[in-house]
Formats: structure tokens, C-alpha cells, sequence
């Protein structure tokens, strides 16, 4: 029995990775959506007194936030702009235009923009007219009081 290994055709490591970093830019750049609705990131947790709701909502300003009960479930719809750069305090370069230097190239995106929405159901042993919100370092923390 012979066993013969065959070496790669010349470049077939780098055509592979090169398609692999390809792969990587795309999965950025065309699974962008705009239009689609994000989901934030909820943590549940309950006390003897009530269950607590923590949502992640960094960067969403406290009056684009909408929290409603209805039907056994909590509903949080919202919007949160597109964070942006600030231009650095420096002059800029003489041989730029001031449109020129406040041009910026996105290499990656990845945080959730645009509107939001999330549901959670409750449990019925709530108190619904003491459901207090206190929105503190990009946190939205809702408290249900227990009946």
C-alpha cells in the first residue's frame, strides 16, 4: 500500500483565506437591516416583594422609550438613533476640506439601531397600577410589584 500526499497548487492558502476575509466583510456589510426591528437584551429577576425587568438600552435617550402592560405582558418599543463620532478637537489639515475631514468610513457596525421592540409575559399575581421605571446608565429598570 503507498500513500502519496500532494502538495496545495501554488496561492490556494491565500485564495482561502482571502475568501474567508471576504466571507467576514460580507456577513458586516449585507446583514446590516436598517428597516428590521432589534431586540435589547433583558435580565428578569424577583424578589419576595416584586420581579424586576433590567433592559439594555444604551445610548437610547429616556423620552424614545415606550413601556406599556397589556394582556399579561410587558411591551417595550422604542428608537435609538445611529451612535455617531464626535469630530476630534484638533484643526484639520490645511490640505483638507472641512467636508473632507468630517467624512467617516464605517469598517464595522455592529451596534442595534433604529427601532426596538420587546415582549415579556408576566405572571398574573401583579400589582398593574404600581409597575414603577427608572432609566439610570443605559439601563431601564422596571419594578412589578407582587399582589
Amino acid at each position: 500500500m503507498s500513500l502519496s500526499a500532494t502538495a496545495d497548487p501554488p496561492f490556494q492558502n491565500l485564495a482561502r483565506q482571502a475568501r474567508h476575509l471576504m466571507d467576514q466583510l460580507q456577513k458586516g456589510y449585507y446583514n446590516f437591516a436598517p428597516s428590521d426591528t432589534w431586540t435589547p437584551s433583558v435580565n428578569l429577576y424577583e424578589t419576595s416583594a416584586s420581579y424586576l425587568v433590567c433592559v439594555d438600552l444604551a445610548g437610547v435617550e429616556k423620552e424614545k422609550i415606550d413601556v406599556e402592560v397589556a394582556d399579561g405582558r410587558l411591551r417595550l418599543r422604542g428608537a435609538r438613533a445611529v451612535p455617531m463620532c464626535e469630530p476630534s478637537v484638533q484643526p484639520p489639515c490645511e490640505a483638507q476640506t472641512e467636508h473632507e475631514s468630517k467624512r467617516v468610513r464605517v469598517h464595522l457596525m455592529e451596534i442595534d439601531h433604529g427601532t426596538f421592540s420587546r415582549e415579556v409575559d408576566l405572571p398574573e399575581n401583579i400589582v398593574r397600577d404600581k409597575i414603577s421605571a427608572n432609566y439610570r446608565n443605559g439601563m431601564l429598570w422596571i419594578e412589578i410589584p407582587k399582589a
